[in-house]
């Protein structure tokens, strides 16, 4: 199986979502051998902030020597930031559909109407975009341009007949946008769209990756690798490099139970003359961008590159948990990383791997997990009795 996502935590989230045994590789071109029977290769192609046409190449660049009969899956980001309507057009050349669900269940994040909701809102009366240039599309069909759509409504979705709906659309050159608010609504989705016969793609959130595997995994399946607590002597470097609100609770709730907090100031980020400190052996450490007035629209990729930066220069090999996916992206390009294995899941959309020098990395989407997030991951990598320090 082919999957390929336009971020790296968006990897890390499919590869798990998926249940195979394979590797992350960090960019379009092949990494090591093709995939064998019951393996997967993800693609991190790294396209969120690339022009549409340049993030259409790369999608295209993947999917060129894929044969008609291949299972190919395209992540897609549950809030449709990113190219959304350049790479799903790239994604649709020269196949039957895509279908397209791009639903998250465990987060709150459905589909009615062919509209995004967060937690039963809309997206676009959400703030969901705040740290985005443009307003949030008013619904998927919106966000995907050009492409002729069709919104397969819920009572479809559940209905007998959505294999031949899904078929009758796509034969018309239609994309089917399918609405869905459960897991079994992405089970059906997952189904219908397989049983339309080869080579037939899919796109959407690692919620209907999950479905993909679900169907097709063997009756007694592998068990999901437990995520390994690293060596107790090396370092463990958090790097928080997203925007969202929910980042600033979970950085206090890791920092009160011992773990050392920086904050680099956002001009010497965007400047290159950001340090980080030491690292005590053993020691946890979080980096964060030190914004007081929020992170201008915009400016996000020159200071998360100004992390990368400060990373790569840390003497000492450390554990690495990224959070946000641009984050995760720069730093590991800036360590020469290409490559990862991932294992499991923390929590989840926290994906636990292992990069080629032997490190642990964890990525997860900025957006992704409660207060105690960071807390649970760093636990999870460096266990100690409950209700110690970290």
């Amino acid at each position: 199986m082919l999957a390929i996502a336009d971020d790296l935590s968006g990897a890390g989230e499919v590869a798990v979502a998926l249940g195979l045994p394979g590797r992350i590789v960090l960019g379009p071109a092949p990494g090591g051998p093709p995939p064998g029977p019951g393996e997967a290769v993800v693609h991190d192609l790294d396209t969120r902030r690339l022009p549409g046409a340049a993030a259409a190449d790369a999608v295209r660049a993947v999917l060129k020597d894929t044969g008609p009969d291949a299972l190919v899956f395209k992540k897609v980001d549950s809030q449709l930031r990113g190219n959304f309507a350049a790479e799903a057009a790239a994604f649709a050349e020269g196949a039957p559909g895509p279908v397209v669900a791009t639903a998250l269940p465990p987060l709150g994040r459905t589909v009615r109407g062919g509209v995004v909701h967060l937690d039963g809102v809309p997206l676009h009366e959400t703030d969901g975009w705040r740290a985005e240039r443009a307003d949030p599309p008013r619904s998927v069909a919106e966000a995907l341009g050009d492409l002729p759509t069709r919104v397969v409504p819920l009572d479809a979705v559940r209905g007998p007949g959505l294999a031949a709906l899904l078929a009758e659309l796509t034969d018309g050159g239609a994309v089917p946008l399918c609405d869905a608010e459960t897991a079994a609504d992405l089970d059906a989705v997952a189904a219908a769209a397989c049983a339309c016969g080869p080579g037939m793609r899919l796109l959407g959130t690692a919620g209907l990756g999950a479905a993909v595997c679900r169907m097709l995994a063997p009756p007694n399946p592998a068990p999901v690798p437990a995520v390994c607590p690293a060596p107790g002597g090396r370092p463990l470097l958090m790097v928080v490099g997203t925007a969202e609100p929910a980042a600033g609770a979970q950085i206090a709730a890791l920092a009160a139970l011992g773990a050392r907090h920086v904050a680099l100031s956002a001009d010497a980020l965007a400047s290159g003359t950001a340090l980080v400190p030491a690292l005590a052996p053993g020691g946890i450490t979080v980096l964060s961008i030190d914004a007081p007035a929020g992170i201008v629209p915009g400016a996000a990729r020159a200071l998360v590159t100004g992390l990368a930066r400060a990373v790569a220069a840390v003497p000492v090999p450390a554990d690495l948990v990224l959070t946000g996916g641009e984050t995760a992206r720069r730093v590991l390009d800036a360590l020469g990383v290409a490559e990862l294995a991932p294992h499991g899941q923390i929590h989840h959309g926290a994906v636990h791997a292992t990069a080629p020098d032997g490190r642990s990395v964890v990525t997860r989407p900025g957006s992704y997990g409660g207060p105690d997030s960071l807390l649970t991951i760093a636990r999870a990598l460096r266990p100690v009795p409950s209700g110690e320090a970290v």
